[in-house]
C-alpha cells in the first residue's frame, strides 16, 4: 500500500502524460518524480525540510498542481487562495508559521509584500517547458534542512484551514498517509485507471481540486488537465482539447455548465467522457438528472470535507445503483449516524453524521476545545445531519448549524431546496434562516430565476405550499441575479440573511 505522495508518484509510467494544459506540452509522470526529487533537494538546500511549512501562493494551473505534490514530497504544503487581500494573507501566514511563501516570478501578490513584513522568505517558481515543471529561485539562510530527505508516513503533507463561516477558521493538518489514502478511496470510486483523464476546473487551493483531481489521477497513473479556472465559456473548448474521460465540480458549476450544454451537443458526443462527479455540496436531483441526459453519462455524487482529506461516501459506478439526493455509501473511512447523547443509531433514523479512518485528521491543531467537540469514542463528528438507509446510502439532510429552528421545528433547508427546484421557473435555490424576534427563526429562500422565465413571491410560496408542511413553507423569498458564492463556488447558506439585509 502507498501511503505518501512519493510512493504515489510512483504508479504511471514514465513516458505517459501526468500533468496537461492548454496549448502546452504534457510533463510525464518520469518528469513528474524527477521534478519531485529535484524539488525536494532544492528546498533542502534551502533549509527547507520535512515538517516545514511551505505558503504556495500561485495561480490555477499546471505549475500549481505540481508544485503541491513535488513540494508536499518533502515539506509540508500550505495553499492558501490567490484572491486573497493583504490582511487576509497576514492572517494566515502568520496563523502557519509559514518557512517560505513561493509564488510564481511575474505574478504580482500582496502575499510578497506581507511574507516581506514578516521576515517570511519568497522563493519564486519559475514555469518551464513542459506544463507543470518549474524550477525554484531563492535566497535563504543556507542553514541545512534539519529533517531532509522525501516524506515519510507520519509527516504532515498538506496544511488547510476550516471555512471559518461562524468561528475563527481551524487548521486541519493532514498527515501523508491520510491524503494518499483519500486518493486511494477516490481512484477505487470512480475505477481510475492510467488511460483516465481529468479536466480539472477546480480551485488548488481547496482540498477537492487537490486530492481528487490531481493527487487521485496521478496516484492511478493518469493525468490531469490543468485549465487556468472555471470559465463555464471556455469549458467546451477545453473539453475538445483535453478530450477527458472525466472532471469534477461543485453542483454551482455544473448548473452553469447544463445552461450550456444544449449548444455544445457536437463536443460532448465526439467526447469521450465515461463519468462526471460532483461534490462539496449538495447536488439537486434535477440538476443530476438533466446532468445525465445531456451527456450521457453517470453523474457520480460524493461527499467529502477538509477534515477527512476529501472523500468520506461516494454514489457507486453503474451497474450499482446511485441515487439522485443521495451521496452514496462509505467510500473510504467508515460511516456511523450518532445521537445527541453520543450513542450511534440504527439505520434510518437521524443524528449526525461520524466518520473514522485512515484519511480523517488526528485532530485540528492547537485548539483542544475544537478537538473535544469534534471527537466522540475515536469517532469525528462531521457536523452534517442525514440518516443511513437499509442499504447503507447516505442522506443528508443539512449542516447542523443550518437546520432551521422556527419555534421549535427543524427544518432542512435541503427539503425545502430540493420541492423549489422542481418549479420550471427556478434555476437555482439557497433556502436559509432569517432571524426572527417571537420564532428565533423564520425560513427564506434567495432564487435565481431561468433566463425568460417570471415568477412572483406569491406564486412560488403557493407552489411550495402544496409540497411542504406550512411551517416549511419559506415566508420570504428574494429574487437575485445571482446567490452569494464562497472562494470554491458552492452557495453560502450562513450568514446570507445578514448579506441580503434581513432580519427580526
Amino acid at each position: 500500500m502507498r501511503e505518501t505522495i512519493p510512493e504515489l508518484l510512483q504508479g504511471g509510467a514514465a513516458g505517459a502524460p501526468a500533468i496537461a494544459a492548454p496549448g502546452r506540452m504534457a510533463l510525464t509522470h518520469g518528469g513528474l518524480r524527477a521534478l519531485a526529487a529535484r524539488t525536494v533537494a532544492e528546498l533542502n538546500r534551502m533549509g527547507i525540510g520535512r515538517g516545514d511549512r511551505v505558503a504556495m501562493v500561485l495561480p490555477n494551473g499546471p505549475e500549481m498542481a505540481a508544485a503541491f505534490v513535488a513540494i508536499g514530497s518533502g515539506a509540508t504544503t500550505c495553499p492558501l487562495n490567490p484572491a486573497y487581500r493583504a490582511d487576509e494573507f497576514d492572517f494566515y501566514l502568520g496563523d502557519l508559521g509559514a518557512a517560505c511563501l513561493v509564488t510564481q516570478r511575474g505574478v504580482e501578490s500582496p502575499a510578497r509584500a506581507v511574507a516581506a513584513a514578516r521576515g517570511i522568505p519568497v522563493v519564486e517558481l519559475i514555469p518551464g517547458e513542459a506544463a507543470g515543471d518549474f524550477t525554484l529561485a531563492g535566497s535563504m539562510t543556507g542553514v541545512a534542512a534539519a529533517r531532509p530527505g522525501m516524506a515519510e508516513v507520519g509527516d504532515v503533507a498538506l496544511v488547510l484551514h476550516t471555512s471559518g463561516t461562524t468561528s475563527r477558521p481551524k487548521i486541519v493538518p493532514l498527515r501523508q498517509e491520510n491524503v494518499a489514502a483519500s486518493a486511494a478511496h477516490i481512484g477505487a470510486s470512480l475505477a481510475l485507471e492510467p488511460g483516465d483523464v481529468c479536466l480539472n476546473i477546480m480551485p488548488l487551493f481547496h482540498i477537492h481540486g487537490l486530492i481528487a483531481a490531481v493527487l487521485a489521477s496521478l496516484a492511478a497513473g493518469g493525468s490531469v488537465w490543468c485549465a487556468p479556472g472555471f470559465n463555464a465559456f471556455r469549458f467546451f473548448g477545453w473539453f475538445d482539447e483535453a478530450r477527458p474521460t472525466w472532471f469534477t465540480a461543485v453542483p454551482t458549476m455544473h448548473q452553469v455548465l447544463l445552461g450550456l450544454a444544449e449548444r455544445n451537443v457536437a463536443s460532448i458526443a465526439a467526447g469521450r467522457l465515461r463519468l462526471i462527479r460532483s461534490s462539496s455540496a449538495s447536488l439537486p436531483p434535477q440538476v443530476m438528472t438533466a446532468l445525465e441526459a445531456a451527456f450521457g453519462v453517470p453523474v457520480i455524487e460524493s461527499y467529502g470535507m477538509t477534515e477527512a482529506a476529501h472523500q468520506m461516501a461516494s454514489n457507486p459506478l453503474p451497474p450499482r445503483a446511485r441515487y439522485p439526493g443521495s451521496v452514496g455509501i462509505a467510500a473510504g473511512p467508515e460511516i456511523a449516524i450518532m445521537g445527541d447523547d453520543g450513542a450511534l443509531l440504527p439505520r434510518g433514523e437521524i443524528g449526525e453524521v461520524v466518520i473514522r479512518g485512515p484519511n480523517v485528521t488526528a485532530g485540528y491543531e492547537a485548539n483542544a476545545e475544537a478537538n473535544a467537540r469534534a471527537f466522540t469514542d475515536g469517532w469525528f463528528r462531521t457536523g452534517d445531519q442525514g440518516a443511513l438507509d437499509a442499504e447503507g446510502y447516505l442522506r443528508l439532510t443539512g449542516r447542523l448549524k443550518e437546520i432551521i429552528i422556527r419555534g421549535g421545528e427543524k427544518i432542512s433547508p435541503l427539503e425545502v431546496d430540493t420541492v423549489l427546484m422542481d418549479h420550471p421557473a427556478v434555476a437555482q435555490v439557497v433556502t436559509f434562516g432569517i432571524p426572527h424576534d417571537k420564532l428565533g427563526e423564520e425560513v427564506g429562500a434567495a432564487v435565481v430565476l431561468r433566463a425568460g422565465a417570471t415568477l412572483d413571491e406569491r406564486g412560488l410560496r403557493d407552489f411550495a405550499a402544496e409540497r411542504l408542511a406550512a411551517f416549511k413553507v419559506p415566508r420570504r423569498v428574494v429574487f437575485l441575479d445571482e446567490i452569494p458564492k464562497g472562494a470554491t463556488g458552492k452557495l453560502q447558506r450562513i450568514g446570507l440573511a445578514e448579506k441580503l439585509g434581513l432580519g427580526a
